[in-house]
């Protein structure tokens, strides 16, 4: 696929940027936007399905949780080689073929989506589902290549948000199958995707383009593996976007397990937190942009702790009601922390760029390549955090028939991330005055 290269790309001229950059990194962002939204529907298309599952598909909740599960862990592995996609084959040309292979999984899903299927069988195609995944570590790579620093919040948010939306759409669409044919038909769900994926795939491949700079460098993925930079990146991130997915995938089997509500009733309410925190997730880097991701993070996770503490509480008195505001409102959080958080990680490689003696475009560069690396390793450590939440109320059912227990242990990981944040990113503005390139506050 030989595709449409741009040989020159210097985003941080500002003229630049002004007289044809802005624009074509603008139509790049949208159809990037539409092409992982699609993606991030196949791979919590098993959150809608298991809502189908009635008694006569003789699966178990355990067995509804680890089918979801599944589907996240190949959606956080599958993360690393797309990163590297992009590099390889470039922006415009690995938007394309990872849009069509969304086929497989949901096409597959249509062959087997009946009572009599083997267990064995749902767990392989629920599987394939996790390839979608992996769409969003390629569009946040390449996304991430077109823009400025300046505007890297705004355009990482407004690409991640619009890709996170997916989530909710797929689950509104169950809706409306299980409130219109009934929840006998979960075919019609994924008939609805197949000529979505088709006209995703047709958009990228004539409108987007390929950045010749953006080179395959191995050599920038061992630099960010070494980087303990990246790893702690990693944690804040399970706490943000590994909250976002394990909580959209779990939310409709909670209602239904722990609070007895029907797929319609599920699905009624499963897909309000997913679209409320992707619509705010644009807001998390606008304000990371305006005030320092790592503040907005910090703050962030001591609402996400006092959210839980709700949910805890809501559990206890078994209170739909006040668990629903709780829930939601740990939606709306994970959104504002995934735009902070992801706002943070090329702000953190450019201030080491600088602190290494490089100024201007040639900081900004080295800034890009790194974190352009770094942001698919931290993009794939954070789904694998969606993975432990699923399997955390997994056993959470299993040993005590409710969620109370895995909502404990996200409480105490959000302030073991309030503590890290402060301490890395915050902390060390005030130990080292003699050295303010060094400080992270404003990233």
């Amino acid at each position: 696929m030989a595709g449409r290269w741009i040989e020159r790309w210097d985003p941080e001229d500002e003229i630049f940027w002004q007289e044809k950059g802005e624009r074509i990194a603008r139509r790049n962002l949208w159809f990037s936007v539409l092409s992982e939204h699609i993606g991030f529907s196949i791979w919590t298309l098993w959150s809608v399905m298991v809502l189908f599952m009635g008694p006569e598909y003789g699966v178990d909740p355990a067995g509804k949780f680890f089918l979801i599960s599944t589907a996240t862990l190949v959606g956080a592995l599958a993360r690393v080689p797309y990163t590297f996609a992009v590099a390889r084959f470039g922006g415009r040309n690995w938007t394309v073929i990872s849009a069509l292979t969304l086929l497989v999984p949901t096409v597959a899903a249509y062959l087997v989506m009946e009572p009599g299927t083997s267990y064995t069988t749902f767990l392989v195609v629920a599987a394939l589902a996790g390839i979608g995944g992996g769409n969003f570590a390629s569009s946040m790579t390449n996304i991430n290549a077109f823009f400025p620093l300046r505007k890297k919040g705004w355009a990482l948010g407004l690409n991640a948000g619009g890709g996170n939306i997916g989530v909710p759409v797929v689950q509104l669409v169950g809706l409306l199958v299980i409130g219109t044919a009934g929840a006998t038909h979960p075919r019609i769900v994924l008939a609805v995707y197949v000529p979505l994926i088709v006209v995703a795939a047709l958009c990228a491949a004539s409108f987007m383009d390929n950045l010749a700079p953006v080179q395959n460098d191995t050599g920038a993925a061992r630099d960010a593996v070494r980087d303990p930079h990246t790893w702690i990146m990693s944690v804040l991130y399970i706490g943000t976007f590994g909250s976002f997915i394990g909580y959209s995938f779990a939310f409709g089997l909670v209602l239904q397990t722990q609070f007895g509500r029907t797929p319609l009733q599920a699905a009624s309410l499963t897909f309000i937190g997913p679209l409320l925190g992707s619509l705010i997730r644009p807001a998390g880097g606008w304000l990371a942009d305006r005030y320092g991701g790592a503040r907005i993070t910090l703050w962030n996770f001591a609402a996400m702790a006092a959210a839980t503490g709700v949910v805890v509480y809501a559990s206890g008195i078994e209170s739909l009601a006040v668990f629903l505001v709780g829930f939601i409102a740990l939606f709306v959080l994970t959104g504002l922390g995934n735009g902070s958080t992801y706002k943070m990680i090329p702000g953190i490689f450019h201030a080491k760029a600088i602190a290494q003696g490089l100024r201007g475009e040639e900081a900004a560069a080295h800034g890009r390549r790194l974190s352009g690396a770094a942001m698919g390793l931290i993009g794939a450590v954070g789904a694998l955090g969606g993975l432990a939440i699923n399997l955390a109320f997994r056993q959470s059912f299993q040993t005590g028939g409710t969620g109370t227990a895995a909502f404990w242990t996200f409480f105490a990981f959000y302030g073991v991330c309030f503590a890290v944040t402060w301490a890395v990113y915050l902390r060390r503005a005030a130990v080292v005055p003699a050295k303010p390139q060094l400080s992270y506050a404003e990233v």
